[in-house]
């Protein structure tokens, strides 16, 4: 299975917040889609980082209030792990364990197409399990 397969069922959509943002704007974005990351980007399609509650966490820690004034481009992580719509989801959810990321945006052409979480491939994995269990148990019973 790819990701395009992970795409299909989950959707597209993804939430990006511009580098220069406040980490205030960031929190509001993130309750208000109900999610755990959000992609930096410019708004010309580039991946210029991502940003996770983990990253507010570590950094409210060690600025506490003050780091809800910071730009997002202070806490972000910059160094983005992506994918393609032709990936693997097997292959993705050992680098996601391995490098312990739980987002993943997914790229082609140099431009954000959509995000992955680990839960997304988590769900898709368990679906193609199922649909492997049923289609042997169909074979066994025949």
């Amino acid at each position: 299975m790819k990701i395009s397969d992970v795409l299909r069922s989950k959707g597209s959509d993804v939430v990006t917040i511009a580098p220069d943002d406040t980490v205030a704007t960031l929190l509001g974005l993130l309750a208000e889609h109900r999610i755990g990351a959000v992609v930096v980007s410019r708004g010309d399609g580039a991946v210029d980082g991502i940003v996770s509650e983990r990253d507010i966490v570590r950094h409210l820690h060690s600025l506490g209030a003050a780091v809800l004034d910071q730009p997002v481009s202070a806490i972000m992580t910059a160094e983005v792990h992506t994918c393609s719509t032709h990936d693997d989801v097997r292959d993705l959810a050992a680098r996601m364990t391995e490098r312990r990321i739980r987002h993943v945006p997914v790229v082609e052409d140099d431009t954000l197409v959509a995000i992955v979480s680990i839960g997304d491939v988590v769900k898709h994995r368990i679906r193609d399990l199922a649909a492997e269990r049923d289609q042997l148990e169909a074979y066994i019973t025949q």
